[in-house]
């Protein structure tokens, strides 16, 4: 693995479009990255014990399986799935690993030339195909998997699911989303499988994303604002960012930054 200053190399892509954010806010709104609410008490209590399989993960990662267990889906967006059913089931894969620069993420940076989601950092995923399963049950897992392995060659069987988010929805695009979270108990080199799709794949530590130097609000030219990371030449914004700045916050790990500071989606360092 190497960090997001080294590591370079469709349509059914789950990219962050504009939306969802979680916390967030339109035009003229203030975004809402601070506390609030207020995290799942992280130590486990009488009520909590601390399950068996977690003691297989790193120390620094139970934190975020025991906020997995707890959190509800409205503390981590406002934009649920649809009651009636609607929306194309999808899901990414939240890939923490353990590089030179401590604990890191797995991102991947679409292709320029796709029509949706062009150039944007993301996780691995996409859509469930129906040899996936259930999407009630252990679809969106196969899913992640087959969808990081299919754009960064990762090798499933090095990596350990330890917990999933609850769906969320992208309206823009109405995807469901579930993200996967695991651990990568045994890393195997990653590049862009296919560059028609993926333009990169990069690791990120995870102290460059609770760095209050690379953290912003993203600002969509329709108006829409949200959390966004600044890390080596990438602007990552949208469902990805909304998702890392809730993992950061309920993990514990974040530290105050300033929502005032804006960038456009064009932004570069």
């Amino acid at each position: 693995m190497t960090s997001a200053r080294a590591h370079s190399a469709d349509d059914g892509a789950v990219g962050d479009a504009h939306g969802p954010y979680p916390d967030s806010g339109r035009s003229g709104e203030s975004p809402r990255p601070s506390p609030s609410p207020s995290p799942p008490d992280p130590s486990p209590g009488p009520d909590l014990p601390e399950p068996p399989a977690d003691r297989e993960l790193p120390e620094w990662l139970r934190p975020v399986a025991r906020a997995a267990r707890t959190v509800e889906p409205r503390q981590l967006s406002s934009f649920l799935p649809p009651a009636d059913g609607r929306g194309r089931q999808s899901a990414v894969l939240v890939l923490f690993g353990e590089g030179a620069h401590g604990p890191e993420l797995l991102l991947i940076e679409r292709a320029s030339s796709l029509r949706s989601h062009a150039g944007q950092p993301s996780f691995p995923g996409g859509a469930l195909d129906p040899e996936d399963g259930d999407p009630e049950a252990d679809g969106p897992v196969r899913a992640a998997l087959r969808e990081a392995e299919e754009e960064t060659g990762l090798d499933p069987s090095g990596v350990r699911v330890f917990a999933t988010l609850p769906a969320l929805y992208i309206p823009v695009s109405e995807f469901v989303v579930t993200p996967v979270l695991a651990w990568w108990r045994r890393p195997s080199p990653v590049a862009p499988v296919d560059p028609a799709e993926t333009a990169r794949v990069f690791t990120v530590p995870v102290s460059e994303l609770a760095d209050p130097a690379n953290r912003a609000t993203s600002v969509h030219p329709s108006g829409h604002v949200g959390p966004a990371f600044l890390v080596g030449d990438a602007l990552v914004w949208g469902f990805t960012a909304g998702v890392l700045d809730r993992l950061l916050h309920y993990a514990g790990w974040e530290r105050p930054w300033d929502a005032e500071r804006r960038v456009p989606l064009d932004w570069r360092p």
